[in-house]
C-alpha cells in the first residue's frame, strides 16, 4: 500500500475527485466538510492537497485565481486498488456491517 493511503482524508479527497473529474479547491473542501459534517482547517486541507500533488496523485492547474484539482493516472490507480482491497475485505455485504459476520478467524 502506498503511503498516501494511510490517510482517510487523502482517500476521501481522491474519491471526490474521481466522482467529479475535477474541482476547484473551495468546492472540494465544501464537499469534504459536508461529508464529515464538520469544518476542516484550511491550512490542513491545503497541506493535504499539496502533499497529494507533490506525490503525483493529483494534478493542479490554475484557472483564473483558483486552483483546480484532478486525479492523475497514479492517483486513480491507487484509489481503485484501495477500493478493490476494501471490497474484497468487507465483501460488500450489508449484513457484514450489521454485525452478522463471523470473526472467528480474527486475531
Amino acid at each position: 500500500m502506498t503511503k498516501w493511503l494511510h490517510s482517510g482524508r487523502r482517500r476521501d479527497l481522491c474519491a471526490l475527485l474521481y466522482d467529479a473529474g475535477e474541482l476547484r479547491a473551495q468546492p472540494l473542501k465544501s464537499r469534504l466538510e459536508s461529508h464529515y459534517d464538520e469544518r476542516i482547517d484550511p491550512q490542513s486541507f491545503y497541506a493535504t492537497l499539496t502533499s497529494l500533488v507533490e506525490s503525483g496523485f493529483l494534478d493542479r492547474r490554475t484557472e483564473g485565481i483558483a486552483d483546480v484539482y484532478a486525479l492523475t493516472e497514479a492517483g486513480e490507480r491507487a484509489l481503485l486498488d484501495h477500493y478493490e482491497w476494501l471490497s474484497a475485505t468487507i465483501g460488500g455485504r450489508p449484513s457484514d456491517y450489521a454485525g452478522d459476520h463471523d470473526h472467528s478467524d480474527d486475531d
